[in-house]
This record gives C-alpha cells, structure tokens and sequence, in this order.
C-alpha cells in the first residue's frame, strides 16, 4: 500500500510571506531591494500564481530576518505530524 504525503499549504506559505512583509511595512519594491529578487516575481508568489524555489525562499527568509524553517514550516499547517 502506498502512502501519500499530505498536499503543500501552499496558500499558508504565500499569506505568510505577505503577513511578515505587511508586518514590516514594506511594499515589494522594498522587499525586492532587500532580497535581490524581481518585484514581478514577489507579487507573483503572493497573488498565488509561482510557488517560487528553494533559493527564492532562503532570498526572503533572509531579507525578512527569520528562519528558512519559519517560512518552510507553514507548509505543513493544518497536517497532523506522522508520529502524532
């Protein structure tokens, strides 16, 4: 039998890009600034419409200063860990 992982909370990991960059008060040119990415590419991630890549994610962890992990973690929201 095989056993699937759950689906990505894709939509967690977007709203909290955009919590922790509202937080701050930032608009995307400022976030764009700080994480050497394209504006395009921030708004994108946040409308939902690219999930963005590995290298993406670390860029913004380390641009909002909070752990790749912080950012990473809110994929699982919502799932119950395995050994639980």
């Amino acid at each position: 039998m095989t056993i699937f992982p759950p689906d990505l909370n894709l939509t967690a990991l977007r709203l909290e890009l955009a919590r922790l960059r509202a937080g701050r008060g930032w608009t995307y040119d400022e976030l764009a600034d700080r994480s050497g990415l394209a504006r395009r590419t921030l708004i994108e991630i946040e409308q939902g419409r690219t999930i963005g890549s590995l290298k993406t994610w670390h860029a913004l962890a380390h641009a909002l200063d909070v752990p790749v992990d912080h950012l990473l973690g809110t994929l699982c929201e919502g799932h119950t860990p395995p050994d639980a």
